[in-house]
């Protein structure tokens, strides 16, 4: 395929690599990082306390409109810690999407819960409010003011739509029907820092939203996550349980519960405070970078993701959907032995043997997505 290898010199010229292999998303660090991070070790506080995680949970909060922000260790954390406080408990089921990432899947596993998995929307990737309006309409029903899933008669008490490489997912829509069914909305923000629908930040029209920070996102804290919400008693819950539930005390040990030691570290705040400051310049670069691809894309016959309908998007991995899975596999031959780095999307997570058993609506977007849609390098250049 021509335009394969007219895709591989454009991706060279535009990283000006000619030669090295190139990564999909790689951290950028061209800000104060080194200056925090050796302030952070000279004050000796590297740990869970310090000055840099308060400052980081307020900045975010502030940065995503917010009201509240707790730092966690990583974004898969993030999303227990909403499922629990959300009232997620063992033998519930929680409603995400087959498109997506194990960590969402593997979140609500870890409360105990089971995952059902429905289609999603080809325009946003992420989960279909049509799909998740006929099945709860169709498979469920409403107990002592509960959703009760006909089939297995548990509850359904949360669902945890994700905003897919950062393109947003209809999430207003989302947030009707689940709210309609007595359902939490607990929103997997994890890729999407920088995104907006209809002019308000992802993570934000649920309960609850959890964004990650891993070194592969917008911007990175090396490993972390952070909840965001509106709900103070929420905010403090989760700080609470996310440090041990450890009772204030100015000496004791005590604790009133099972808690997690959930708690970003000081060093990786740090960094994040650092990053944070490049933000706003990253997400222009991206958007740049996202406009030649869709040109380039447009000239050559190649079927460019763009930004969903009323949406603003982060772009964090750019992507492209080809003709068939014959197709994509090939292509992705040819450009990572070309040096450059691309990867197929996820496979589905009822496909997988852990979740093998779950159940799920037809998932004829999933699939037919699952089959073509490949990312493209996507770190941002300055």
């Amino acid at each position: 395929m021509d335009e394969v290898h007219d895709l591989i010199q454009f991706i060279r010229d535009t990283y000006r690599m000619p030669e090295a292999f190139i990564p999909l998303h790689e951290p950028t660090f061209n800000g104060k990082e080194k200056e925090y991070l050796n302030e952070c070790i000279d004050s000796t506080f590297v740990s869970s306390v310090g000055k840099f995680v308060d400052l980081f949970e307020e900045k975010v909060a502030a940065f995503t409109g917010a009201k509240y922000g707790v730092v966690t260790v990583n974004g898969t954390a993030a999303i227990q810690i909403s499922l629990i406080v959300a009232g997620v408990t063992a033998d519930d089921e929680v409603i995400t999407q087959a498109l997506t990432f194990i960590s969402t899947a593997n979140a609500i596993q870890y409360c105990n819960a089971t995952p059902i998995f429905l289609d999603v929307d080809k325009e946003t990737l992420g989960l279909s409010p049509l799909s998740l309006k006929i099945f709860l309409e169709k498979e469920t029903k409403q107990e002592n003011g509960y959703c009760v899933n006909k089939t297995t008669g548990k509850r359904i008490t949360a669902c945890v739509p994700m905003h897919t490489f950062g393109h947003p997912a209809r999430i207003d829509e989302i947030v009707e029907i689940c709210t309609a069914h007595n359902i939490t909305v607990v929103e997997d923000a994890a890729e999407s820092l920088g995104s907006y629908y209809k002019g308000k930040h992802t993570g934000t029209f649920g309960k609850l939203g959890a964004i990650s920070f891993n070194g592969n996102k917008v911007m990175t804290t090396g490993g972390g996550g952070m909840i965001i919400t509106d709900d103070e008693d929420l905010a403090k819950r989760v700080k609470y349980i996310t440090t041990q539930a450890k009772i204030p005390h100015p000496w004791e040990y005590a604790h009133d519960e099972i808690g997690y030691n959930y708690r970003m570290p000081n060093i990786n705040a740090a960094l994040g405070c650092a990053q944070l400051e490049q933000l706003p310049g990253f997400l222009e670069s991206k958007q740049k970078l996202a406009k030649e691809y869709a040109m380039f894309c447009e000239k050559h016959g190649l079927n460019f993701i763009n930004e969903p309908a009323n949406s603003e998007s982060n772009y964090w991995l750019n992507a492209i959907i080809l003709e068939s899975r014959e197709e994509r596999d090939a292509f992705l031959k040819t450009t990572n032995d070309n040096k450059v780095g691309t990867r197929p999307i996820w496979q589905l997570m009822n496909k997988l043997p852990m979740y093998k058993d779950c159940q799920t609506d037809g998932l004829e977007n999933a699939m037919w997505l699952e089959d073509r849609v490949v990312n493209l390098p996507s770190t941002v250049i300055l």
